[in-house]
């Protein structure tokens, strides 16, 4: 786990990726990279989140908002993406170059990685986000297969620079029956994971509770990046908690957001 402190740092840009149907738009957000001299962010691995909290949010709403870290170097800057779904998002999505955020990161711990071993990646919506710089570094493509489901057009996600580089599939949801064949992939390509396999997950809470069922019946058992709600990011608020089998109650934060699926109840 490498906790950093809180940084004053300036947006680099604002990019509309796609439209979010009856929710809101997704963006791509790119902040000033604080990594020069900082050994934290010269060693920070996909999984791990930062905090966010531009100077625009005054006093409402009044904590800052976690985001899995996207990618993060002196390229590109420290990049989240985001879909535009309350008051904190809509004001990121009025930033422009130049205005002030406050930045705490990276934090939490990261996914898991096995060279040459068969990884198996598995997206729910704005759950792709920390697979971008995964897919990036991951030595042999031909190791690795993305699986995303989605429901808002594909191209307001990161998908396509991800697909150039190793075997990665989208399907829609369009309809329940989408929904359940979905699902019934699933079924199928998980067991050829388990038990050797890496299993590693990201999404919306249902999606992670089908992941890891499917995972144990198969006799496995995968990584889950939760999207718990976060108000501090380093454990002190107790507001994320989520209930590990052994160690009862853990802050999600500051224990995770990565956690084995047979380690956690959902």
């Amino acid at each position: 786990m490498f906790a950093n402190a809180c940084q004053d740092v300036t947006v680099r840009r604002l990019t509309r990726l796609g439209a979010g149907g009856a929710q809101g738009d997704f963006f791509e957000l790119a902040l000033d990279f604080p990594g020069a001299d900082n050994a934290a962010w010269a060693r920070w691995r996909p999984g791990q989140f930062v905090m966010i909290r531009p100077e625009s949010f005054g006093l409402d709403p009044l904590m800052g908002r976690p985001f899995s870290i996207a990618r993060a170097d002196e390229e590109h800057g420290v990049c989240v993406c985001f879909q535009v779904v309350g008051r904190g998002t809509a004001k990121l999505a009025a930033l422009e170059p130049g205005d002030r955020v406050a930045l705490w990161g990276p934090l939490g711990n990261a996914f898991a990685a096995r060279p040459g071993a068969a990884t198996l990646l598995l997206a729910g919506g704005i759950g792709i986000a920390p697979f971008l710089e995964y897919v990036k570094r991951h030595s042999t493509s031909a190791d690795l297969r993305l699986i995303f489901g989605h429901r808002p057009p594909l191209d307001s996600y990161p998908f396509a620079e991800m697909a150039a580089r190793a075997a990665c599939e989208a399907h829609r949801e369009t309809c329940p029956e989408d929904l359940q064949s979905f699902i019934a992939l699933l079924g199928e390509v998980i067991p050829q994971y388990c038990p050797d396999g890496l299993i590693l997950a990201c999404g919306p809470l249902p999606f992670l509770r089908t992941v890891g069922r499917l995972a144990g019946e198969a006799g496995g058992r995968a990584q889950l990046s939760l999207e718990n709600r976060m108000a501090c990011g380093i454990g002190a608020c107790l507001g994320c908690v989520t209930e590990h089998k052994e160690h009862g109650p853990l802050s999600v934060c500051a224990r995770g957001p990565v956690f084995w699926s047979d380690e956690i109840t959902l």
